[in-house]
């Protein structure tokens, strides 16, 4: 009788074992327990959580929560100079460290202009020692065919005047009058890159990654928007060194910066991944693929490189 009872007693401590560990109960952590700080540096015509109903993160953000991690998601004027940008990017992490008592290190996951903002805050602004790593999604680090064909189809005595008003709609829709087209249409082509990239060298102690994607077929029920810019892109490419294959506004080849890592893995009927998917932006990627195991993906890789 007592043997049976000592099987019994046994089998039932495997058995709680075994729910416990089951329903994530017990030493089991979330993947993202112990990261750096995330913060999210969305790109041109972008915004933060919080300023607006529509999340630009499509809900990214919030998943990356769920796992553990905390994730700043600041907003930074959305047609501007990354020089500009960059300045108010490092006033909302400093802000957000002070507020938590936080005197350790972030991680940077930038898109579009936002990978080119964090880059330039942390070679141009004392950021260095407050940033483990910058990873950077679709971000044109050698400029957008689109930015150069826009600057040259625009006549110079025109330019003012095209800048002029939509500076004005861009303040009104996003409560920021602090807009500057022209200041962003140069940085975004080849030229401002190079200048950009000359004065924003790698800096020690810094990881730089990169991920980005391409779209396979432009077909406009999937890419709605990118796929009308696909072939733009495309053709002006070549013109400009860089790769036929794009986004619909970055060239794969531009979105390469320090270690690159690639993109998602996307199912066989997905046409690609554009500039707008990469991010969920207005939840239009989730369709197409698994956007919380891509961001998870990235800030995992970066918290490994902590």
């Amino acid at each position: 009788m007592k043997k049976v009872m000592r099987i019994a007693g046994v089998l039932l401590v495997f058995l709680v074992t075994s729910v416990l560990s089951a329903s994530g109960g017990g030493s089991s952590s979330k993947p993202l327990s112990g990261s750096y700080p995330i913060v999210l540096a969305h790109g041109l015509f972008g915004w933060g959580n919080g300023s607006t109903v529509v999340d630009y993160w499509g809900g990214n953000a919030a998943y990356l929560r769920n796992q553990g991690a905390t994730v700043l998601t600041p907003s930074v004027t959305a047609l501007n100079s990354s020089s500009s940008r960059a300045s108010q990017l490092k006033s909302a992490i400093l802000t957000a460290m002070a507020a938590n008592n936080y005197t350790g290190k972030v991680h940077i996951i930038g898109h579009s202009q936002g990978g080119l903002d964090a880059r330039y805050m942390v070679s141009n602004l004392s950021m260095s020692g407050k940033v483990a790593s910058i990873t950077t999604l679709n971000t044109p680090h050698k400029g957008s065919p689109i930015a150069n064909i826009v600057a040259a189809v625009i006549p110079s005595w025109a330019l003012p005047y095209v800048s002029t008003v939509l500076n004005t709609v861009i303040g009104f829709v996003y409560g920021d009058s602090n807009q500057n087209a022209i200041a962003a249409l140069k940085l975004l082509t080849t030229d401002g890159l190079k200048a950009l990239n000359a004065a924003s060298p790698n800096v020690s102690g810094v990881k730089y990654f990169s991920y980005g994607s391409v779209i396979s077929i432009p077909d406009l029920i999937q890419h709605p928007a990118m796929g009308l810019l696909h072939p733009i892109c495309a053709i002006g490419a070549p013109f400009y060194g860089m790769s036929i294959a794009n986004d619909g506004v970055v060239p794969d080849s531009s979105q390469r910066w320090g270690t690159w890592k690639g993109g998602p893995s996307t199912p066989i009927l997905t046409t690609g991944i554009d500039h707008l998917e990469a991010t969920n932006a207005l939840y239009l990627g989730q369709l197409w693929y698994d956007t919380n195991a891509y961001f998870l993906k990235m800030a995992t890789n970066a918290k490994s490189n902590q």
